[in-house]
């Protein structure tokens, strides 16, 4: 399927801009992501999102270049996963290679130490919110498979200091099963209806 040449400039501006603005992370640019791509553009839905930071975050690699690439893929296919990956890495590209310029003015300065102990703090505030918003939307659906997993990942990994590789490979394995299941269900239903 062609895509129209502002389909790729909207995704190359949009990546662009969220990667120029975001401090902090991956995970800062997910709700950001969300709101540009799910509230705003209407690309795509609020499952689909999930599902693209849930492989994102298990992927190896940045987060947010993950999920720019999946996303890309996802609305334009390859072309888009290319335009979409060049809108991320662009802006810390050109941000690090002028600080580089201006390492030893910027390495002792009271000021900008300052306000990056400020953005600590606000990108704090943004993890929380993403998990927030991403846990009550699990929540809601009543999954109680999915709701189980998420308070026993986060107990195996804040209380009981489970390496997260593990924690990942038993939360993929729980999810091929219950995709397996509910495949085998439906499609004993399929057959049961045609009968």
């Amino acid at each position: 399927m062609k895509k129209s040449l502002k389909v790729y400039q909207k995704l190359f501006s949009s990546t662009f801009f969220l990667s120029a603005f975001t401090f902090g992370g991956g995970y800062v640019i997910i709700p950001l992501m969300k709101k540009k791509f799910v509230d705003e553009l209407n690309w795509i839905d609020e499952d689909e999102i999930l599902n693209l930071t849930a492989i994102a975050q298990s992927s190896p690699g940045a987060v947010a270049v993950n999920a720019s690439i999946l996303l890309g893929y996802r609305i334009a296919g390859v072309l888009g996963a290319i335009v979409s990956i060049l809108g991320t890495i662009l802006p810390p590209l050109i941000v690090l290679s002028v600080i580089s310029l201006f390492y030893n003015a910027f390495r002792n300065n009271a000021v900008v130490n300052a306000v990056l102990k400020g953005m600590q703090s606000g990108v704090a505030a943004v993890i929380a919110d993403v998990v927030i918003n991403m846990g009550s939307n699990i929540v809601h659906k009543k999954d109680i498979t999915s709701t189980l997993v998420m308070i026993f990942a986060f107990i195996a990994t804040y209380f009981l200091n489970i390496n997260i590789l593990y924690i990942i490979l038993i939360c993929g394995t729980i999810g091929a099963m219950k995709v397996i299941i509910k495949e085998g269900t439906e499609g004993s239903n399929r057959r049961n209806d045609l009968s």
